[in-house]
């Protein structure tokens, strides 16, 4: 099976009340652990790729481990650029083979966020790419982006909603409380924003900074009307735990794949528990 635009199963979690993955490629590792656990569970997820994984992996590999993965699962797979920063990167993405792009203005006013979020759907869809936009500033740490929780601030569902109406982006994420990385505390999210937005628009929202978020809230979250939920550290923590427990066990381990065979199937259970909490599984 090809890669598809998450439209191939978007709209359907939004009207069945269930959300989709995106989990984070970092190298085969990520990408073979999150396909393993979605073949598993029969359920279709999005592999995110930030501008960072890019250009660690190269674009060129990581369009051919997606392309790989929906081959072989033939689960309906899209492969998502994550916080993409710009049009140009947006449309170089989608020329290397990308099936969906995220364009995140969230920084900038909100006419103009509307106005670049605008030119990118409009290539994107032409190409039968779909596209997340973003309003609102999510805190945290992801990558190369570092949002302190000062300078985080909550989307207004006025604004999301003209934001939709104006752009026609495929989903939307929006800033509702959570963040980026493992929380220190208890996360506070809105969950009368999310239902105040999607009851007035058809696509669903975007939880950002789904790791760490305790269960009963992701599924609070789904039920306001989440149906696209992102997780990345879970997996690294634990891949990087798996890795640590084998070399401290045996100091005489040399071959990768002694530990990163351990971590690959760490990540496994991470996203089997993940798509079975967001309802996602027997949805492909």
């Amino acid at each position: 099976m090809a890669l598809v635009s998450m439209n191939e199963f978007l709209p359907k979690a939004k009207a069945n009340k269930f959300a989709v993955g995106q989990f984070n490629m970092n190298n085969l590792e990520f990408a073979q652990a999150i396909m393993d656990a979605a073949i598993a569970e029969n359920s279709p997820f999005i592999y995110g790729v930030s501008e960072g994984a890019l250009k660690y992996m190269g674009i060129e590999n990581t369009v051919a481990l997606a392309e790989a993965a929906a081959k072989k699962s033939g689960l309906p797979i899209a492969l998502h650029l994550d916080h993409g920063s710009s049009f140009e990167v947006a449309m170089k993405c989608i020329r290397a083979g990308f099936s969906s792009v995220m364009f995140d203005g969230s920084h900038y006013s909100l006419e103009e966020n509307i106005k670049l979020t605008k030119e990118v759907v409009k290539v994107a869809k032409e190409m039968g790419v779909s596209v997340e936009g973003e309003l609102g500033t999510i805190g945290g740490v992801e990558d190369d982006i570092s949002v302190d929780e000062a300078d985080a601030h909550l989307a207004k569902p006025e604004e999301a909603i003209r934001f939709y109406e104006e752009t026609g982006v495929d989903c939307l994420a929006i800033a509702v409380g959570t963040a980026h990385g493992m929380y220190a505390g208890e996360p506070n999210i809105h969950f009368d924003i999310i239902e105040a937005v999607t009851s007035k628009i058809p696509v669903p929202v975007v939880l950002h900074g789904g790791s760490g978020v305790p269960d009963e809230m992701i599924k609070k979250a789904i039920a306001a009307g989440a149906g696209k939920i992102n997780v990345n550290t879970e997996n690294q923590v634990a891949c990087t735990n798996a890795i640590r427990e084998v070399l401290s066990s045996n100091d005489k381990v040399y071959d990768p794949r002694k530990y990163l065979g351990p971590a690959k199937e760490a990540m496994v259970e991470v996203v089997r528990e993940k798509i079975k909490l967001f309802g996602s599984n027997n949805q492909a």
